[in-house]
């Protein structure tokens, strides 16, 4: 399904835009990629060690996973 673009010239539909920070903006392009979703699906549905899928997302996206903070419950 194409997404409604019809009000991409709208200022008002991007005012949001001008509070996100990078961090906020880079998410809304990965979130948006077909690419990485398929990524994101194959490293959660992983069944056993994901450590190489994991590092190949680091790699291929750029992304720091951060690790559970001692006495987190997994």
């Amino acid at each position: 399904m194409t997404p409604d673009a019809s009000g991409w010239r709208s200022s008002t539909t991007y005012e949001h835009v001008d509070n996100l920070t990078a961090s906020d903006i880079a998410w809304e392009w990965l979130r948006r990629n077909d690419s990485y979703d398929q990524d994101f699906t194959a490293l959660t549905e992983t069944d056993g060690d994901s450590h190489l899928l994991i590092d190949r997302i680091q790699q291929r996206w750029g992304l720091q996973f951060r690790g559970r903070s001692v006495g987190c419950p997994s």
